[in-house]
């Protein structure tokens, strides 16, 4: 990326951090979100946003059981991948407290729209994805930067082995077609983390997901020749991956890299490490509000439909502060973060 070494060069160094007030330039920000009404449910957006899921879920159910045996059941399983992506979406928003500010309706909402409709454990996500925000891009601490097929840095990649290894040297060029495999990537790790000690739910997260595959196996098995329905469940997962990691892929990979001892306070390691992708209104409902990830980041339940507007707000006060903030667009985003991967396992080729 263009400017990885404007912003990596601005990462403060311990002498500096160590004389800032730790929280200070946040706390100013956040009085100017909260003075602007930014942080205020949003009740009719998000009934209208999850009907039409809602409604399109019903339509995609509809078209499959009218159409039968045929193999233009592929095309419900393309605008299936769709709606699936858009369930993805709703999860996260309601994981966040986006939706209700209260814990106990937003987990029963998450539960039932993770595990039930998308097959996908709610509360090993929610771990996962919590860690992600305390320390985004972080080598260490940030699960979404782990060595487990990709390697996201140059010291991941010299201490790669096995499979990392080996995919790291190509990982470029292989990051898309790995996406296909991401919604069953999904599935698979949130049946594994059942038996994890940090799971709260496991017996109710567990039949929950049993009863999605049940109804999604049953179904698709039942209308459609064994044949057909493996070609449906081809398409619709691997588009179901491909959508997501075209949502969340453009928002950190390719941003600065944080190394153990690097120290930074709130705002600047939020910004620092995200990346906004600009596009209007289509962008927005694809991204469902992720292409704001710096404001996602540094407000995590602001409603989705008030981050357009939180934008002006922080890219004025970082520039004040003299942060670097950078957003571009999403096919550059793109091109920006598969040049990472390309860059960060060149020691991999080389070595071969």
């Amino acid at each position: 990326m263009a400017n990885s070494t404007v912003l990596i060069e601005s990462l403060p160094t311990r002498e500096q951090e160590k004389g800032r007030e730790r929280g200070s330039d946040f706390s100013e920000l956040s009085r100017r979100i909260a003075d602007a009404g930014l942080l205020r449910r949003r009740p009719l957006y998000y009934t209208v946003r999850f009907g039409a899921v809602a409604l399109a879920l019903a339509g995609g159910v509809a078209a499959f059981v009218t159409l039968g045996n045929s193999w233009s059941q592929l095309f419900v399983a393309v605008a299936l991948a769709v709606v699936f992506g858009q369930l993805g979406l709703a999860a996260h928003d309601l994981a966040h407290r986006q939706v209700f500010s209260r814990r106990r309706p937003s987990e029963i909402g998450g539960l039932l729209v993770a595990n039930l409709l998308l097959g996908m454990s709610y509360g090993w996500w929610m771990n996962k994805h919590t860690r992600h925000h305390a320390n985004p891009n972080h080598e260490e601490k940030d699960p979404d930067v782990s060595p487990d097929i990709l390697v996201w840095s140059r010291r991941q990649a010299a201490r790669a082995e096995g499979l990392p290894r080996f995919v790291g040297k190509h990982q470029a060029a292989l990051f898309f077609p790995l996406l296909t495999l991401e919604g069953l990537n999904l599935s698979f790790s949130s049946f594994k983390a059942l038996r994890s000690p940090s799971m709260k739910r496991p017996v109710l997260e567990g039949t929950l997901l049993v009863a999605h595959f049940a109804l999604y196996f049953g179904g698709l098995f039942t209308v459609l020749s064994p044949g057909k329905a493996l070609a449906f469940i081809a398409v619709h997962q691997g588009l179901f991956g491909v959508y997501l990691g075209s949502v969340f892929a453009p928002n950190h990979k390719g941003m600065p890299m944080i190394e153990e001892g690097m120290r930074l306070d709130f705002l600047r390691r939020q910004v620092l490490t995200s990346r906004n992708v600009r596009g209007g209104v289509l962008v927005d409902a694809f991204m469902g509000g992720l292409n704001y990830q710096i404001e996602h980041h540094l407000f995590p339940s602001m409603p989705t439909p008030a981050l357009g507007r939180a934008q002006d707000i922080t890219e004025r006060y970082c520039a004040e502060l003299g942060v670097p903030y950078y957003q571009t667009g999403l096919l550059a985003s793109h091109r920006e973060a598969l040049r990472h991967l390309r860059s960060v396992g060149e020691p991999l080729r080389d070595a071969h």
